[in-house]
């Protein structure tokens, strides 16, 4: 095989903690992504449960253990054991690799330690990455024999045909497998269904998700788009087609040139600008142009809206723009009117909360409303829009808003939890939902119930934790200084590199 399985050792990082807490609300999400995603399907030999798995890393072996901290597959393995759906019982494990010669062997386990779905060669998760998280493709593994590949779900139930040279994700975007056959190339959904068939000599994604439809490449070396629905939105007839899109409008390739088209093919905007960076929402709004090393917006007919004056330009929403002047950023108009002055390091507009997250020097953020009135400021945590709060360190605490900017306790907004943090005199405990002290005011810091019902506690610098009673499960005795998150299962610990999602107990 071409395939090359990679060895992790045990990571090893240096970083401040001060940035360390801003970085650890992203690995909060991705954690709770991971402990997210039932599916409805059952078999004997694989099952949906209320239980999750994590893997494990000791003595330099990978294994697996459950919600409770108990060993379910031995750390055996010296590559890690890869768990793609965390609520079910199937764990790839990769051996007997061979890195001259590029070669290894896979297999599949339960939870009863039992091998399962041996009629394949090989059989592998589905890793994508974007800028900000990775995962692995929902009720979708990648089977092979003799050479050939397809798909099954979770239940062992065959997808798409083992008839194809390669399955690949399609990087950053869910839903949308890469698929090989004599060469050319189509896509897939992760549910089996053929959305374009393997006829092309390239295929990039277009935007942001599936949806929006894949740029395409013929034999003969020119680009065009197809929609989702397999249907042709422009025919492969240009040089490039950049990515940039919206309201119907592409920003294409002639020769080197750029040009906005319309989905008949007809030319819209050619001349003015140096380059076209972004389509705006409103379409009488035209585009964000970049002229030299300055950004403007020009108008769908040419005409100059805003001048091309500074360092950077994006719209957050339709008719309001992030800018960049002399280092630091604020908001305008569509009239150029200074909503807020360049005083941030950076602002991201949150869309589904509809409101603007302006991080400043000292590692704080001012939360912003629709009108750029300052409703929170403190160190943002977690801006989690489908539970519908907001976490912020402020004054050392930890503190929790609803989208609406209203202070809520931690109860408030995990009523499942059997215990809260509590401070007192400078020392922590833990609470029962009533306000009932359940751990007495001894430790120098704690962490959250997590939602298998652990929490982290530190004593004379040393980390262990207890469980959703109160009981210590572990000890303090680990030093965790230099861990972007501490978070236990049992007496497990999260690892050290923020990338892989795994528990240890060195």
């Amino acid at each position: 095989m071409n395939n090359r399985g990679k060895r992790y050792d045990e990571p090893k990082l240096n970083i401040k903690k001060v940035i360390a807490v801003i970085i650890a609300f992203i690995i909060i999400v991705m954690f709770i992504i991971f402990l997210k995603g039932l599916f409805t399907k059952n078999e004997p030999n694989t099952k949906i449960t209320s239980q999750s798995y994590f893997s494990i890393f000791q003595n330099g072996k990978w294994g697996v253990i459950d919600g409770n901290g108990n060993i379910v597959i031995d750390p055996f393995y010296e590559e890690m054991v890869i768990i793609p759906n965390q609520k079910t019982d199937i764990f790839l494990c990769t051996y007997d690799v061979d890195y001259e010669q590029g070669t290894y062997k896979t297999k599949a386990l339960n939870s009863k330690n039992e091998e399962i779905l041996t009629q394949y060669e090989t059989i592998e998760a589905l890793a994508n990455k974007d800028n900000s998280h990775l995962w692995y493709e929902e009720n979708a593994l990648k089977v092979s024999q003799n050479g050939k590949y397809g798909t099954i779900d979770y239940t062992g139930k065959q997808l798409l045909p083992i008839e194809y040279e390669e399955i690949t994700p399609l990087l950053g975007i869910e839903n949308a497998l890469l698929i090989k056959k004599e060469g050319k190339y189509g896509i897939a959904g992760n549910d089996g269904k053929i959305v374009i068939q393997p006829q092309y000599a390239e295929i990039t994604a277009l935007g942001k998700n599936s949806i929006a439809g894949y740029i395409v490449k013929d034999d003969s070396g020119k680009y065009g788009i197809i929609g989702y629905s397999a249907n042709t939105v422009l025919p492969c007839q240009y040089d490039g087609i950049t990515g940039i899109n919206g309201n119907d409008l592409y920003v294409v390739l002639q020769g080197e040139q750029q040009i906005l088209v319309d989905k008949q093919g007809t030319e819209v905007l050619k001349t003015g600008y140096d380059e076209i960076t972004q389509i705006l929402k409103s379409q009488d709004n035209g585009v964000i142009y970049k002229q030299g090393n300055k950004y403007g917006v020009m108008s769908t007919t040419g005409e100059i809206k805003i001048q091309a004056k500074y360092d950077e330009l994006q719209e957050a929403k339709s008719g309001i723009l992030i800018y960049k002047e002399n280092g630091k950023y604020g908001i305008i108009d569509m009239q150029d009117e200074k909503k807020v002055e360049p005083n941030y390091t950076s602002i991201t507009y949150q869309e589904t909360a509809d409101i603007y997250i302006a991080e400043k020097e000292n590692y704080e953020a001012d939360i912003l409303d629709s009108t750029f009135a300052t409703k929170l400021s403190g160190m943002l945590l977690e801006c989690n829009t489908e539970e519908g709060y907001i976490k912020l360190l402020q004054e050392g605490e930890n503190k929790y808003y609803t989208l609406q900017f209203e202070e809520r306790k931690e109860n408030q907004i995990f009523p499942n939890r059997t215990l809260f943090v509590s401070k007192q005199d400078g020392k922590y405990g833990f609470i029962d939902k009533d306000g009932k002290v359940v751990v007495d005011y001894q430790y120098d810091d704690a962490t959250e119930q997590n939602d298998c019902g652990f929490a982290g506690v530190k004593k004379d610098g040393k980390w262990g934790s207890i469980d959703r009673t109160g009981k210590i499960v572990q000890e303090p005795k680990y030093d965790l200084e230099n861990y972007l998150l501490v978070n236990f299962i049992g007496k497990w610990h999260l690892g050290e590199d923020i990338n892989m999602n795994y528990y240890n107990q060195d």
